[in-house]
């Protein structure tokens, strides 16, 4: 019997250790991940931009332009450049859309667009956190690319090291082409079904691009914009924006925000609804690329920008589509006081487009505390100081104004008068689109589109010498001085530069003006300085009147006129308003035609 125990031990013993390792052997198996041929491994996601951006060196990119302690942060880009690189591409900003946005359902098949984005020496903080922006706040599947169109930089590489970011391509302009040709460039190029322009220093919000390419699918024949949020130059503290605005513009062609009127409020019984603009800013907005070739794509033939969203605007509505903001959609911008950049030949050819509130409405910054924002944060980013205007500079609104404003273009020339005499190209080719498009007519624009717009029952120009005895009324302007002085000089006899200098308009709007620049006074006391400004229409202080051989300034009802200081000769007189008397020689003027 123990022999038999003893024969059966081994045996048992054996088959419980073969069972013991099968039992691992089993486990062990469940536990892996098979790695046959029918088993693949995932891909990582495109929405997992954090490791396709550990393929970027970021750090690298922005040292290589970083800004140096003791440069002026403002020079190179108009904007605190030192704080726009302390602050990360990364950043979170707040979410400024109406609650109600985040209720709203999108359709779910929603065609992906090619973004374009073109500069021309742009910092690369702004320029990265514009993408990084892009990347983080859309949805992967409706970027079909995104397009960098390098309007010839100083440096390639600020465009070149972008192209290891997801989605991002980069074109380089082998010359200046500007914006309008820039933007056509990329467009010929995008492979999505929309296009999708935004400028080089944006921040683009959350759930941005849905609303946008919802209304586009719904009608391709519609052009819209998100509301522009303002991301301030100098601390880059990113505000809400007002959502109740609209795009206007006055008969000099400058461009405006307007609040909304009363009725068109009263209509709004959802704060979500898209507003009908009768003008884009232009610089942020969606099209149809087939809608955009139809239409004749932008006027190649506009040099540098500045101009080109009248154009498009008056092109779109006159033929058929239609412009709307988009509330739920945001984006932040920076709005530059000045451009940092010069042009090819020392020549911009273009023209100041800024953003402004029209002087009968609430101001824009009506939402945000006056005390932290002030009117410069209104300019486009596409302004310039006065003293750097060319002559040329109104040749793209004009272009505008000869092929699409028809009979209206008068008042185009009566509110700027300096304009007809500049050159500005052959528009045949722009006429002939219009003309195989069938587009209605400016008048058309006007009743159905923007009727809020008054007809001036004047357009008459006078124009020529603010004239006292032998002596003229003049700009002079010294080095490096921004805006130039007024003097009181010899009268030019032959035609010239000194010529223009002493040439001067009387216009509709109550202003005497020498290209852009306006008479204005800086108070309303006695013995103000006279001065020249930017001219901006219903702004009191640069409004006047002819009385006589007196000119009086309206708000103030004091006359222009000269006063002596420094050393008391003829060459220190300066130009101020003072109480009106008939009696005084040095308030006498004579307006003599040019």
């Amino acid at each position: 019997m123990r022999r038999l125990t003893r024969r059966l031990v081994l045996p048992v013993f054996g088959v419980l250790w073969i069972t013991v390792l099968l039992f691992f052997w089993v486990t062990k198996r469940k536990l892996e991940v098979p790695t046959g041929p029918e088993v693949q491994t995932p891909k990582p996601s495109d929405a997992d931009w954090d490791d396709l951006w550990d393929q970027f060196d970021e750090r690298r990119y922005l040292n290589a332009k970083k800004w140096r302690v003791g440069d002026d942060p403002y020079k190179l880009y108009a904007f605190n450049q030192r704080e726009s690189e302390r602050i990360s591409s990364n950043r979170a900003i707040p979410d400024t859309r109406h609650l109600r946005c985040t209720l709203l359902v999108y359709c779910t098949d929603l065609p992906p667009t090619s973004i374009i984005i073109t500069f021309h020496n742009e910092a690369r903080s702004t320029l990265l956190r514009t993408i990084r922006s892009v990347l983080n706040r859309t949805p992967m599947h409706l970027i079909r690319e995104i397009i960098l169109v390098d309007d010839f930089s100083n440096d390639p590489d600020d465009c070149k090291q972008l192209i290891r970011l997801p989605k991002v391509k980069c074109l380089r302009n082998n010359e200046r082409q500007g914006l309008v040709r820039s933007r056509i460039r990329g467009a010929d190029i995008a492979q999505g079904t929309t296009l999708t322009f935004l400028d080089s220093h944006c921040e683009v919000n959350r759930d941005w691009l849905q609303p946008l390419l919802h209304r586009v699918k719904e009608d391709y024949t519609r052009v819209v914009c998100p509301v522009i949020d303002i991301i301030n130059l100098d601390t880059f503290t990113y505000i809400e924006s007002a959502s109740e605005l609209r795009g206007g513009f006055d008969w000099s062609l400058h461009f405006q925000w307007e609040q909304l009127s009363p009725e068109q409020k009263a209509r709004r019984l959802d704060p979500t609804e898209p507003i009908r603009t009768p003008i884009i800013a232009g610089g942020l907005f969606v099209i149809d690329k087939a809608w955009f070739d139809y239409l004749g794509k932008y006027d190649m033939d506009m040099d540098i920008w500045g101009g080109e969203n009248f154009e498009i605007s008056f092109r779109v509505w006159m033929c058929g589509g239609s412009l709307e903001i988009v509330p739920c959609s945001r984006v932040g911008h920076v709005f530059r006081k000045k451009h940092p950049y010069v042009f090819p030949d020392g020549n911009a050819n273009t023209y100041i487009n800024r953003l402004t509130a029209r002087p009968a409405g609430r101001p824009v910054c009506a939402d945000f505390p006056l005390g932290e924002l002030g009117p410069e944060h209104f300019h486009y980013g596409k302004g310039q100081n006065p003293g750097q205007e060319p002559e040329d500079s109104q040749r793209n609104t004009k272009r505008t104004a000869e092929v699409w404003m028809d009979e209206y273009k008068q008042y185009y020339y009566a509110a700027r008068p300096f304009a007809l005499e500049r050159p500005f190209g052959n528009v045949e080719s722009r006429l002939d689109l219009r003309k195989n498009l069938r587009c209605q007519s400016f008048k058309w624009y006007l009743e159905n589109v923007y009727p809020e717009l008054s007809i001036p029952k004047e357009s008459s120009i006078q124009k020529g010498n603010i004239r006292q005895r032998q002596k003229c009324l003049e700009s002079q302007r010294q080095n490096n001085q921004e805006t130039p002085n007024l003097k009181l000089s010899p009268c030019a006899k032959v035609k010239g530069e000194d010529a223009k200098s002493q040439v001067w308009a009387f216009t509709y709007t109550q202003q005497i003006l020498q290209e852009e620049l306006c008479l204005s006074v800086i108070t309303l006391f006695p013995g103000a300085p006279v001065v020249l400004v930017l001219c901006k229409n219903g702004d009191d202080r640069q409004q006047w009147t002819r009385t006589g051989s007196h000119i009086e300034h309206i708000a103030s009802h004091l006359c222009l006129d000269t006063d002596m200081f420094g050393d008391g000769t003829e060459n220190g007189k300066e130009v101020v308003v003072n109480p009106c008397e008939s009696s005084l020689m040095s308030q006498h003027w004579d307006m003599v035609s040019s």
